[in-house]
């Protein structure tokens, strides 16, 4: 891996004047932040020696380099997936990427289903804690040293601080920003009813198919962490209707330019 991650790294080194400083990760229907980012930059995914490349809808599929609220900052807009036949290894690739370039913090976002009842759709929730459902983990095999522990502790994989400032910035602007857990589950697949129920009993207030392995990675990399989940539909038993992704991409744009206003604060406070 040292070797891809070397030639990854030579290449975008080639390519950037900048050093970024907070790297972005933008899930299903939230690529709009990246019209707040002074773009200085724009790779696509192809170009990139070793990176793999996108596959779903509403993941344009570019690395983007440029400014933030006075941040250099790099971003994935577009993720990879378990579900799109990817190693963990390689859908957690482009985080050991942005560590090398030089991050210290990753922000993460995501879509997901609501489990808690007092959700609704469009809701921004901050994820304290996650739940690893997709029977896999990005650390399993050879441990590279030189990045990471092999036993990575994770009583800390969310940054309290970084929540507590959301908050703050959210009562400030006049925004309902919710706190949960986050369950990953593998997908494609929705959850039927059966699974909701299970999930919610086990812990979780939303579930989606991303964003644990990254911050799995990103922990063992030494990276701060700080996700948000955009409710885009509900698993609670008399919501559940039949649902697309689409109707995931729809209602996840909706309630984009919230989760942006709150990132785009915190970037200028941090």
């Amino acid at each position: 891996m040292l070797k891809k991650l070397n030639e990854t790294i030579d290449f975008l080194k080639s390519r950037i004047k900048e050093t970024p400083e907070i790297g972005i990760i933008l899930g299903t229907g939230l690529g709009g932040l990246i019209h707040e980012i002074d773009v200085q930059v724009a790779i696509p995914y192809r170009d990139i020696p070793n990176f793999p490349v996108s596959t779903v809808d509403g993941h344009t599929g570019q690395l983007i380099f440029g400014t933030m609220s006075g941040k250099k900052i790099v971003a994935m807009q577009g993720r990879f997936h378990f579900y799109e036949g990817y190693s963990m290894k390689e859908l957690t690739f482009p985080v050991y990427v942005m560590k090398f370039l030089g991050i210290q913090l990753i922000i993460l976002s995501n879509a997901s289903g609501g489990l808690n009842p007092d959700f609704e759709v469009g809701d921004v929730m901050v994820i304290e804690d996650h739940l690893n459902l997709m029977r896999d983990n990005p650390l399993i095999g050879k441990n590279e040293d030189s990045i990471g522990t092999r036993f990575p502790d994770m009583s800390k994989a969310y940054d309290k601080c970084l929540i507590n400032q959301a908050f703050q910035i959210a009562a400030q602007e006049g925004i309902r920003l919710r706190k949960g857990i986050y369950a990953a589950v593998t997908g494609p697949t929705y959850e039927t009813p059966a699974e909701y129920r299970y999930i919610r009993i086990i812990g979780a207030d939303a579930v989606g198919m991303s964003t644990v392995p990254e911050v799995i990675a990103a922990r063992h990399a030494g990276l701060k962490c700080f996700a948000v989940s955009i409710i885009s539909d509900l698993g609670v038993p008399g919501k559940i209707i039949e649902i697309s992704h689409r109707h995931v991409i729809d209602a996840a744009s909706l309630a984009e330019p919230i989760m942006t206003r709150v990132i785009k604060k915190m970037l200028g406070q941090i």
